[in-house]
């Protein structure tokens, strides 16, 4: 089984959103594409984006998981999560009761 590396990745929109995103290729390359409007979809009218968080996997079918979680996640979490505040992050992670 033949193992690739993949990373997720987080870009700040031009509006203040977030976009979650994944690539086998370099950062630097993908967010140029991005800015360049190559991206199809949320990004393209959104210009430009910045980087504001990335993690690398091994595995392809991690980064996968990786993505789809994060894309699930508020607003709220994702700036803990970029902000590297994991004591709010944890907080916003707790069920509501």
């Amino acid at each position: 089984m033949q193992r690739m590396q993949a990373i997720v990745y987080i870009v700040e929109c031009a509006d203040n959103s977030f976009y979650v995103g994944i690539t086998h290729r370099s950062l630097e390359q993908r967010i140029g594409e991005h800015n360049s409007g190559q991206i199809e979809g949320y990004t393209k009218s959104r210009l430009p984006v910045k980087l504001v968080h990335a993690e690398e996997f091994a595995m392809i079918t991690q980064a996968i998981a990786r993505e789809r979680q994060l894309k699930g996640w508020s607003r709220a979490k994702k700036k803990a999560l970029i902000a590297g505040d994991f004591k709010k992050l944890s907080v916003l992670s707790k069920p509501i009761k």
